[in-house]
């Protein structure tokens, strides 16, 4: 497992686990949960904030909160 940060862009993941309590509400009910598959879409500047598409959303998120997040690496 690998914080979200860490991903490339055009990799994709599933969300392992997520620190609930550092996450805010409304990624959790954009689809941020364990078992959603995930990627990442392109990464601003300074690698802040980042670009995603989980299921069939498309959000961006900070770095810091994206630390929070958990995900495994689809093969």
């Amino acid at each position: 497992m690998i914080p979200l940060d860490q991903l490339t862009k055009g990799e994709q993941a599933t969300i392992e686990t997520i620190e609930t309590d550092q996450l805010p509400l409304k990624l959790i009910e954009m689809g941020c949960l364990p078992g959603n598959s995930i990627s990442l879409i392109q990464k601003a500047p300074f690698n802040d904030p980042l670009y995603l598409k989980i299921d069939e959303s498309h959000l961006a998120i900070r770095k810091e909160t994206a630390q929070h997040i958990f995900v495994r690496l689809i093969k």
